[in-house]
C-alpha cells in the first residue's frame, strides 16, 4: 500500500467512524427512551433497558454503516477536490479508478463485517432482544412500589404511590384499586403505607394507615370506610415462562441456517421466505462494494455543482434500496414474485446505476449523469422563470 493510499484511507476512516458513532448513539438514544416509557412499570427497567440497548447495537450498525461509509466518501473527496489534492493526483497520471482502488479496498473489509453484522450477530441479537423484552414485559411484580409509577402485576390490581424510600417499602399518599374475587371493585387511599413481605415469601403485606376505602356491597350500593390502621395483603406474581427457542422467525437464523433450511426444504418457514431473507441479507452486505464507485465520482462532481446535489441524490438511492429491498422480500413471502427477482432486481438497477456513473466518470472526472441531470433541470427551471417574467410583463404592457 503505498503512502497516497494510507492518506487517502486515513481521511476517509475518522470521518465514517464520526458518523457511524453519531448516528448510532442517536438512534440508541430515542429507541431508550421509548423502552423507558414501555417497562415504566418494571422495578428493574433500567437493567432490562440496558441489555435491551446492548442487543439492539448489531441492528443500528447495519442500518447506519453504508449510510455513514457513502457519506464519509463524498466528504472528504469533496474536500480534496476544493483543495484541488484531486487535480494534483490526476495531473501525476492518477485515474478514477487508481483514486477509487483504496476505498474499494476498505469497502471490501466493510462487506466482510457486514456479512459477520447481518449474517450472524443479528440473528442472535435479535433473538435475545425479544428475550429480555418478553422477560422485561412478564418480570412479575417482586413486591416493591416505586414512586410515581403506576403498577399492574395483573389485570385485577393497579397501584401507585407518589413517594417512596430507595427500598420502595415506605409510601406516602398511596393509590389502590382492586377487584375481589366476586368481582367487586375496590378502591383504597392512604397517606403513608409500610409494605413487607409475608414469611411464606408469596405475598405482600401493607400496613395502610389514615386512609379510606370505597368498596361495593353484595347489593351494588357504595361503601365507604375511613381507617388510621388498616392491613392489606397483595399476592405477588412470578415471571411467565421463558421465550421459545430461536429460530422460530426467520431474522432469527443465521446465514448457515438460512441456505440449509431453504435448500432441505423442511423448514416450518416457507422455503421463499428462507430465500428471500438470505438474499436480503447479501444484497444488503454487498452493497457497500458499488458506495465507492457512486460516491468517488459524486464527490468529485461537487467543486462545480456544490456538495449538496451528489449527497442528496445517492442518499435517495440508498433509501430507495433500503425500502425496495423489504419490499421484495415482502412479494417473495406472499409467493407474487419469487424471491430471486424480488430481491435482485433492485440490487441490480443500484448497481448498474453505480456502474453507469463510474464508468461515465472515467474519461471526464466530475462530470456525471447525475450533475448533467442537475444541469438540465437547473436550466429548465431558469427557462420557465424567464417565460413567467416575460408573461408577466407583457400582461402589464
Amino acid at each position: 500500500m503505498s503512502l497516497i493510499d494510507r492518506y487517502l484511507l486515513r481521511l476517509a476512516f475518522w470521518p465514517m467512524v464520526g458518523a457511524t458513532g453519531v448516528t448510532l448513539i442517536a438512534l440508541l438514544l430515542e429507541r431508550t427512551l421509548r423502552l423507558l416509557d414501555m417497562l415504566s412499570a418494571s422495578s428493574d427497567r433500567f437493567g432490562f433497558v440496558a441489555q435491551l440497548a446492548v442487543n439492539l447495537v448489531p441492528h443500528y450498525i447495519g442500518l447506519t454503516l453504508p449510510a455513514a461509509f457513502f457519506l464519509a466518501l463524498v466528504i472528504v473527496v469533496n474536500r480534496m477536490n476544493q483543495s484541488s489534492e484531486i487535480d494534483a493526483l490526476l495531473a501525476a497520471g492518477f485515474s478514477l479508478t487508481r483514486l477509487a482502488a483504496p476505498y474499494l479496498c476498505l469497502a471490501a473489509a466493510l462487506t466482510v463485517v457486514s456479512l459477520v453484522v447481518f449474517g450472524f450477530a443479528q440473528p442472535y441479537s435479535r433473538y435475545a432482544y425479544r428475550a429480555v423484552l418478553h422477560t422485561a414485559q412478564n418480570a412479575g411484580w417482586n413486591g416493591l412500589i416505586p414512586a410515581e409509577t403506576i403498577l399492574s402485576p395483573s389485570k385485577d390490581l393497579t397501584m401507585t404511590t407518589d413517594i417512596a424510600d430507595p427500598a420502595g417499602q415506605q409510601l406516602s399518599r398511596v393509590f389502590i384499586r382492586r377487584i375481589t374475587e366476586k368481582g367487586r371493585e375496590e378502591i383504597t387511599t392512604a397517606a403513608m403505607a409500610e409494605l413487607s413481605r409475608t414469611g411464606d415469601g408469596q405475598n405482600v403485606r401493607l400496613e395502610l394507615r389514615d386512609g379510606q376505602q370505597l368498596r361495593f356491597n353484595a347489593e351494588g350500593r357504595p361503601e365507604t370506610l375511613s381507617f388510621e390502621a388498616f392491613t392489606m395483603q397483595l399476592p405477588m406474581t412470578g415471571p411467565a415462562r421463558l421465550l421459545r427457542a430461536r429460530g422460530g422467525d426467520e431474522r432469527e437464523l443465521t446465514l448457515f441456517e438460512l441456505a440449509d433450511q431453504a435448500r432441505s426444504g423442511h423448514s416450518t418457514l416457507p422455503k421463499e421466505t428462507l430465500k428471500g431473507e438470505l438474499y436480503g441479507r447479501l444484497a444488503r452486505a454487498f452493497g457497500l462494494l458499488l458506495l465507492p464507485m457512486l460516491a468517488v465520482p459524486l464527490g468529485l462532481a461537487a467543486k462545480r455543482s456544490g456538495r449538496a446535489p451528489g449527497a442528496i441524490v445517492g442518499g435517495l438511492l440508498l433509501l430507495a434500496v433500503h425500502h425496495t429491498i423489504p419490499l421484495g422480500q415482502g412479494l417473495a413471502e406472499t409467493g407474487r414474485a419469487p424471491a430471486e427477482l424480488a430481491v435482485g432486481a433492485p440490487f441490480a438497477i443500484f448497481a448498474g446505476i453505480c456502474f453507469l456513473v463510474f464508468f461515465t466518470s472515467l474519461k471526464r472526472p466530475g462530470e456525471t449523469p447525475v450533475g448533467r441531470a442537475m444541469e438540465h433541470l437547473s436550466a429548465w427551471a431558469a427557462r420557465m422563470r424567464l417565460r413567467r417574467a416575460a408573461g408577466a410583463t407583457g400582461a402589464a404592457a
